[in-house]
């Protein structure tokens, strides 16, 4: 009986010393080791005021206050690629990043060069090939939208206006209150007449439309 109890105790003994090795070897400490190596490292020491996601590459990055502090990109070695010279900007879409100079808005490419010169009262970033941008002030601007080029291919008439997608955009005519939403084309026709309380954009072919406090789905 009692030699059955020894080999008992040397057998749970045996077994823990075995469990504690597995769990200190090699490759247990090393796969740990990877992990913690591989998330959450600072590949880019903190040296910036501002910083907004990378886009396309780059990153637009902050040198100095929010009031006179300058704007330029960075890539993701943390090389300044873009210098600091604009008083905003905004991460780069299709190719071009809307940037600030001089109380006006316009765009730049990933070399830095403006291909867009700074006009715009506000601006939005491409999509869909287009930009909308407004010229004059909050209450009395109107939206238009922009090609690439800085062409106007839909001329300012719209007292908001959103992003392009499947090829429309909802816009509204009208303030806040009584204006109404509708949808346009990339050359500028409303193909679907301002009509709606609230609008969203096209999916899958289909739009949310809101008519009072009830929505709907339209199609294109």
């Amino acid at each position: 009986m009692r030699a059955l109890l020894v080999l008992l105790l040397l057998s749970v003994l045996l077994g823990c010393q075995r469990s504690s090795d597995q769990a200190s070897s090699p490759i247990a400490a090393s796969a740990v080791t990877k992990v913690t190596e591989q998330t959450g490292r600072v590949v880019i020491n903190p040296q910036f005021d501002a910083a907004l996601r990378f886009a396309d590459g780059l990153a637009a990055v902050r040198i100095g206050d929010e009031n006179t502090g300058k704007w330029g990109y960075i890539d993701k070695q943390g090389k300044m690629v873009i210098n600091a010279q604009f008083d905003d900007a905004w991460s780069f879409a299709e190719g071009l990043a809307v940037m600030r100079m001089g109380g006006k808005w316009g765009y730049i490419d990933k070399q830095g060069k403006v291909v867009v010169n700074p006009q715009f009262d506000v601006a939005h970033p491409f999509v869909d090939g287009l930009a909308a941008v407004r010229i004059g002030d909050e209450r009395t601007g109107k939206w238009g939208y922009i090609d690439k080029q800085g062409k106007m291919v839909a001329n300012p008439q719209f007292d908001v206006a959103h992003p392009f997608v499947d090829g429309l955009a909802a816009v509204r005519i009208g303030d806040e209150s009584t204006g109404k939403w509708g949808y346009i084309d990339k050359q500028g026709k409303m193909v679907v007449n301002p009509q709606f309380d609230a609008a969203e954009p096209f999916a899958e072919g289909l739009a949310a439309v809101r008519n009072g406090d009830k929505w709907s789905y339209i199609s294109r």
